[in-house]
């Protein structure tokens, strides 16, 4: 079997940056509290644990020092952690605080704001919540024709499929008189999406590596499946399975903007090791 991966797979910007800020923090202090799960990945949150870095849900949890993950929060609960008295180490992505930034503008300046991602997702809600939690979040065009607004601004979750995101847009321009479109999808994620697309479109079997928690891998696993037969979505090597590789000749691999590149090692070793007992 020919095993490919695609171009632009694992760590994204954000993610590398957040990790780098943890470690440092850890470095000065043995014990940190990380508000929700640094990364949606599983397995490094289990590290992280195990290295002093305890996740917490609320900021009345936490002691001493908090983590904000890449994903950022919403601006009340900042005052929280000025209020407690707490250091806060804020590892929220730029791009995430850029988009967070044109939901608070566009909610100033008057627009109906519609955020366009899942809107349980923890990106999502510090959006919502810096529109003075007056935005509208919607994932389909079909939820776009029921938007009923004259002056329409958008921004989007950063991981968002830019097909998507272009489908959705395309159906508010036709309800908007004045319309406002801030593109903040990540240029790492569009890169991501670009080369899984190019890569399923030339193999057998694709296999997607990430957290099930993780939006932008979810979102890998689907784009996949439009171009390819046969996908699968693993977290670890552990749920690879021999009758997968019967008869493939080629194999595409991608992985989540949380997947560190030992678990993409482990995986492709995997699939070694079943090349050479199928062969």
């Amino acid at each position: 079997m020919k095993i490919r991966i695609a171009q632009n797979a694992g760590f994204c910007y954000g993610v590398r940056r957040a990790i780098k800020i943890a470690d440092e923090a850890l470095e000065k202090n043995k014990s940190i509290y990380s508000l929700g799960p640094i990364i949606h990945n599983p397995q490094v949150v289990s590290e992280y644990e195990k290295k002093g870095l305890k996740v917490v849900e609320s900021i009345d949890e936490a002691k001493n020092a908090i983590l904000i993950r890449s994903h950022g929060i919403p601006p009340q609960i900042y005052k929280l952690i000025n209020k407690k008295k707490l250091e806060c180490i804020d590892a929220t992505c730029p791009f995430v605080k850029e988009a967070q930034d044109y939901a608070k503008q566009l909610y100033e300046e008057g627009y109906f704001v519609v955020i366009i991602g899942d809107k349980n997702h923890p990106e999502v809600q510090a959006h919502i919540a810096y529109a003075n939690y007056q935005a509208q979040v919607i994932n389909s065009k079909e939820e776009a024709k029921n938007i009923q607004a004259q002056k329409i601004g958008v921004v989007s979750q950063t991981t968002q499929s830019v097909d998507n995101f272009v489908s959705i847009v395309s159906e508010l321009v036709k309800k908007a008189k004045e319309i406002r479109i801030f593109n903040t999808i990540c240029d790492a994620t569009e890169k991501r999406q670009e080369s899984a697309k190019e890569l399923a479109q030339i193999s057998d079997i694709m296999i997607v590596i990430g957290g099930k928690n993780s939006a932008n891998t979810r979102k890998l696993f689907e784009i996949c499946l439009n171009f390819c037969k046969k996908v699968y979505y693993i977290e670890t090597k552990e749920e690879l399975k021999k009758e997968w590789f019967y008869n493939v000749k080629n194999v595409g691999i991608t992985a989540g903007a949380s997947t560190p590149s030992w678990l993409i090692d482990d995986v492709i070793q995997a699939i070694e090791s079943i090349d050479n007992d199928i062969h």
